[in-house]
């Protein structure tokens, strides 16, 4: 008979932890990446009593595993771009700075003062290094933007499409280098655009057209301040023909209908390309950039350009980090450029729900969940990667409410197993009263 009084107490001791490890679910209910834990129930070995025909009376109940539910939680949009959750079975990997590393599923990442992406813990993430021109290094080690620039790069090519009035009157061009542009009564329509030499340096070129007295025959007058006079500047016209007398333009030809019949000379082309000298900034000497009119049209409308464009940029510093599905992580420069740093990596293992949970939404390597598998988002089945997104709690309430009442009631019923066999021992000894 008193054995039922421990086997009652087993009981108690079960549903209480039961009802801790609800407790803690519910606790956790909004705590980012958080994954719920299940008590998991075992009877007690069973005793045997009487000889040939032994029957076994079991001992009660155990809590025989607290079981980690790395079910995937629902994902919730942020403001943040280094808010980073996972689509899979992956983990992030953080490492404290001459310490362990951990691993988690909570992705809220930030910036800290020295330019490392560290968690709320301080705890750096990990991730794929890239070089300069965004190829994977393979090297693991922790996301670092400070001081991230891009580099400069210098215009090799300017596409420029224009129409030009075939009702406007013919010109004779007048230009003298020195620190004034040409007169408006020399030319009939004039455009600028800016291009970059080998340091970033940004320098105007201007472009002036000149309706001659060929029929649908055009002059492209090129100009741009060459830097020999440091007080002002010192506009020079490009000779697209040193063996002619002159500075020779680029001639335009058109056909009757308007469309683009011929250039001379084609300085599309890099044998042809117009050189321009800005040594006065220290940049390379000469710097080549084809100059490409085509679609450029004469048609019987105002003088416009219809689109130009080049690919020069000066320097760039770090305004904006995005993350793509892949983990690829870029940077948004002042320039417009879009670099590659790094890439996220994510780790996997055999037996998760094994893994040691050492709090701050952390988790530590142990022998019981094997060694992590590596590998970026999208590879070896460690899921994808979402920016701007946290992964909520995979508590479910509705459940966790269900289990609470489960685990009262069979704590109330254990205390009603200890009443009953107390009031079975007063009736015993009241026997020899």
């Amino acid at each position: 008979m008193l054995t039922s009084l421990f086997t009652g107490i087993s009981g108690l001791n079960a549903n209480g932890v039961a009802l801790s490890v609800i407790g803690d679910n519910i606790a956790n209910a909004n705590t980012p990446g958080f994954k719920g834990s299940r008590a998991n129930f075992g009877d007690i070995l069973s005793q045997t009593l009487g000889g040939a025909s032994a029957m076994q009376v079991g001992r009660g109940t155990m809590i025989v595993d607290i079981q980690k539910l790395f079910t995937q939680g629902t994902l919730e949009s942020t403001s943040n771009p280094l808010d980073l959750a996972i689509d899979g079975d992956g983990f992030f990997i953080v490492k404290q700075t001459n310490g362990p590393t951990y691993y988690t599923r909570a992705g809220q990442f930030r910036l800290d003062k020295n330019g490392y992406v560290v968690d709320p813990n301080g705890y750096r993430l990990q991730a794929y290094q890239m070089d300069q021109s965004g190829n994977l290094t393979g090297t693991i080690s922790d996301v670092h933007l400070a001081g991230l620039m891009s580099n400069p790069s210098a215009t090799t090519n300017i596409n420029m499409q224009v129409n030009l009035d075939s009702r406007d009157d013919t010109k004779t061009w007048s230009f003298t280098s020195g620190s004034d542009l040409p007169d408006s009564s020399s030319y009939n329509y004039s455009n600028a655009i800016t291009v970059y030499d080998s340091l970033g340096n940004s320098h105007l070129v201007y472009t002036y057209f000149v309706k001659t007295s060929t029929a649908n025959q055009w002059e492209a007058h090129v100009i741009y301040d060459d830097g020999t006079n440091p007080n002002q500047p010192n506009y020079t016209e490009i000779d697209f023909d040193t063996a002619t007398a002159g500075t020779q333009p680029i001639q335009l030809q058109f056909n009757s209908n308007g469309t683009l019949q011929s250039i001379t000379p084609d300085t599309s082309t890099q044998a042809n390309a117009v050189s321009f000298d800005f040594s006065a900034w220290g940049a390379t000497n000469p710097q080549n950039i084809t100059l490409n009119f085509a679609d450029s049209t004469q048609y019987g409308s105002p003088n416009a350009i219809v689109f130009q464009t080049q690919d020069g940029y000066s320097t760039g510093n770090l305004i904006g980090v995005t993350v793509d599905q892949n983990g690829v992580m870029s940077g948004v420069f002042t320039n417009g450029q879009v670099k590659k740093v790094a890439q996220v990596v994510l780790s996997k293992f055999v037996a998760a729900p094994n893994l040691t949970k050492v709090g701050k939404n952390l988790f530590l390597e142990s022998y019981s969940s094997g060694g992590p598998i590596y590998g970026a988002p999208g590879t070896v089945g460690v899921g994808t990667v979402y920016s701007n997104s946290l992964e909520a709690s995979n508590v479910d309430l509705a459940e966790e409410f269900v289990r609470m009442i489960a685990a009262q009631r069979g704590y109330q019923a254990n205390v009603r197993v200890i009443t009953t066999t107390d009031n079975m021992l007063n009736d015993l000894m009241s026997i020899v009263r």
